[in-house]
């Protein structure tokens, strides 16, 4: 995500789901039972049988081997597209054993749309991926914005984008109980550990979220290590002296966007761009406003799109506070490079416009190719694509839930904030590999 960002990106989006016909899908029966050991792991490259079916215990993923006839119109797919987009994925997937012989091929072949599609086909296993036994999931959207603001304050760019605190610090949570009161110990600048001897007190059941997460993210105040300041103390100025600040919009509410997205460009006065990526977060969990609005009764349900919430909070600066700061969740950048590239991902490559998108990271391999069935959220005509799982965000939770990549700018984020769609989603691995 964007981190997602991180997804960053990351997922308000619509609460409107659609109802979609069959317009890009055949009905399918769920998946049969199926375990693990029903086979024994195959030698490199061997692939399983269509049919196969495998779950990791305990989870509620279930994956089924099919072929790519399966797909819904994989022939008519840009593989050349998709191939650039792997190419990418193999840039954090090369060093990996069970990654390394299919990047090595990725790198040999051509352009050509045939060559790629052999590619895939030959060095990769479609597997059916379910969430509880039900194949349809949630597709979402998102984008890069693009904000109006300057690198300096001035009378119109006064909204501070930060970078991340000096006294926002990380302790990782492995090996730690699951409840009670821990010590922790700084160990350098923006880091910590547990540790027996450590000089601060930390209660565990004061981290919101911390049984999702791998980590705690907090502050040290007098001697307690607590939760970072919410979003609301944030805006307040509870990080003023202690983040830098990176640019300033113009505008609160496309701000408070781009914390959702995870990841934007900044044009400035003079018309260059500051691009801007995920860094960190607070860690707070992630809270709708748009169901908060709803809830208030200051937007139907059925209202509450990106654009609709964009205007009414235009029209009512007064609420503007109250209702942004219901999202405690807040994120902090870093400055990238100049380039046309994408943003960074979570896997730590470019994100690709349309070839990219965030998943839940625990039942899908972040850099794997990803085949998505959906609807286009303007047309309703079908969505087929290849795409890379790149990236993940906070409200991207489930085995069948993909946030999908829309690219930059005005239009991307038009698109990506009309789009809650039902979906079905194919993992590609390398043959013989299992997750």
């Amino acid at each position: 995500m964007a981190g997602k960002f991180l997804s960053s990106r990351n997922g308000w989006l619509l609460l409107s789901a659609l109802l979609l016909g069959g317009c890009f899908f055949h009905s399918r029966p769920k998946p049969s039972g199926g375990g693990v050991g029903a086979m024994p792991a195959l030698p490199p490259g061997q692939r399983y049988a269509e049919g196969y079916q495998h779950r990791v215990s305990g989870s509620p993923a279930g994956y089924k081997a099919v072929s790519f006839t399966a797909l819904p119109q994989w022939p008519q797919q840009d593989f050349a597209a998709s191939l650039n987009a792997f190419r990418k994925s193999c840039t954090a997937l090369k060093n990996k054993p069970q990654w390394q012989n299919v990047c090595a091929q990725a790198d040999r072949v051509g352009s050509q749309p045939a060559a790629a599609k052999q590619f895939f086909e030959q060095y990769f296993t479609p597997w059916e991926v379910s969430h509880n036994g039900q194949l349809g999931g949630m597709i979402t959207g998102y984008y890069e914005p693009v904000l109006h603001g300057s690198a300096r304050q001035t009378a119109q760019a006064r909204f501070p984008i930060y970078g991340v605190p000096a006294d926002l610090v990380t302790v990782p949570l492995a090996g730690a109980p699951q409840s009670g009161t821990v010590r922790i110990r700084l160990t350098g600048r923006n880091s910590g550990q547990i540790a027996a001897n450590g000089e601060y007190t930390a209660n565990l059941a004061d981290f919101p979220g911390r049984e999702k997460s791998r980590s705690l993210k907090g502050r040290v105040s007098g001697s307690r290590f607590v939760p970072y300041y919410t979003r609301a103390q944030i805006n307040a100025g509870a990080v003023n002296g202690s983040a830098p600040v990176l640019a300033y919009a113009d505008d609160p509410v496309e701000l408070f966007f781009l914390h959702i997205q995870g990841s934007g460009r900044i044009r400035t006065p003079d018309g260059r761009y500051i691009r801007l990526g995920f860094a960190d977060k607070n860690d707070h969990p992630y809270a709708s406003i748009g169901r908060y609005m709803a809830d208030k009764g200051y937007l139907p349900l059925a209202q509450t799109s990106m654009p609709k919430i964009r205007d009414w909070l235009r029209a009512h600066p007064d609420k503007l506070a109250e209702v942004l700061g219901k999202n405690p969740s807040y994120v902090f950048f870093r400055q990238l490079p100049d380039g046309n590239d994408g943003p960074i991902g979570s896997l730590g490559v470019p994100l690709s416009g349309g070839y990219s998108g965030a998943v839940d990271k625990r039942f899908i391999t972040l850099g794997a190719p990803l085949f998505l069935a959906t609807a286009h959220p303007e047309t309703g005509h079908a969505l087929n694509r290849l795409i890379m799982a790149q990236d993940t965000g906070s409200a991207i939770n489930g085995a069948v839930r993909v946030d999908f990549f829309w690219g930059y700018g005005d239009e991307a984020g038009r698109v990506a904030g009309r789009m809650k769609q039902t979906g079905y989603v194919w993992l590609l691995l390398p043959n013989g590999v299992l997750l």
